[in-house]
């Protein structure tokens, strides 16, 4: 998200109404519960976890602040898990996608480490290629690192996505390293975390639509 399209601070203040009136919803499907699989519990439950994640993105991106809550989405595009119960090894595989939304401030950021470095064939080759400009800032920073600072390297955030699989045993060094995703295999996946707009737009105007409804 660029700077001119930061929330206003009235739907960051809107978002976090959204969140206490998914907590309202909660408890109240939780004391009506008529088992422990009761689907009006889940839905709520599922309200509740967009209603935050629209809050905290809105929150960090105006104020640079977030909240201390982690709620684990569903894995529903996950077969059961068939990994071993006591893995003795794990394998994190994480993607993040990002637009090159300002290229010249990418371009700059890297002649500044470039200019750094003092390596003159790198100096003379990173100031005109995007191409480039990417292989120096991913040399430069860890993917965490350029994950929080994204926007200062004229990047704009689109899905994420991390998946935490079990194994037997660890591998041997350089075993996978010539295809590294090629084995993963669904039913080994502990856990799964996944960061999209589609849940954070969409779902938090569904959620606005039923605050309104209930006006």
């Amino acid at each position: 998200m660029s700077d001119a399209a930061q929330p206003t601070a009235a739907e960051v203040r809107a978002a976090a109404e959204a969140v206490k009136v998914a907590l309202d919803r909660h408890l109240a499907a939780v004391e009506r519960r008529t088992g422990e699989d009761d689907p009006a519990v889940s839905e709520a439950f599922n309200a509740l976890a967009t209603a935050a994640e629209a809050y905290d993105e809105r929150l960090y991106d105006l104020y640079d602040e977030v909240t201390p809550f982690e709620i684990p989405g569903t894995d529903d595009s996950l077969p059961p898990y068939t990994g071993p119960e006591e893995p003795n090894a794990l394998s994190v595989l994480i993607r993040r996608d990002y637009a090159v939304a300002e290229p010249r401030r990418l371009l700059a950021q890297a002649q500044r480490i470039a200019d750094v470095d003092g390596d003159a064939e790198t100096v003379a080759v990173v100031g005109a290629s995007v191409h480039a400009a990417v292989g120096v800032l991913f040399g430069e920073y860890e993917p965490d690192e350029i994950a929080s600072r994204h926007k200062e390297f004229g990047l704009e955030e689109g899905d994420s996505t991390l998946w935490v699989s079990a194994t037997d045993d660890l591998p041997e060094p350089g075993e996978w390293l010539g295809a590294p995703f090629e084995q993963a295999d669904p039913q080994q996946v502990v856990c799964r975390f996944d960061v999209s707009s589609v849940f954070d737009e969409d779902d938090f105007d569904g959620q606005r639509d039923l605050e309104e409804q209930d006006a």
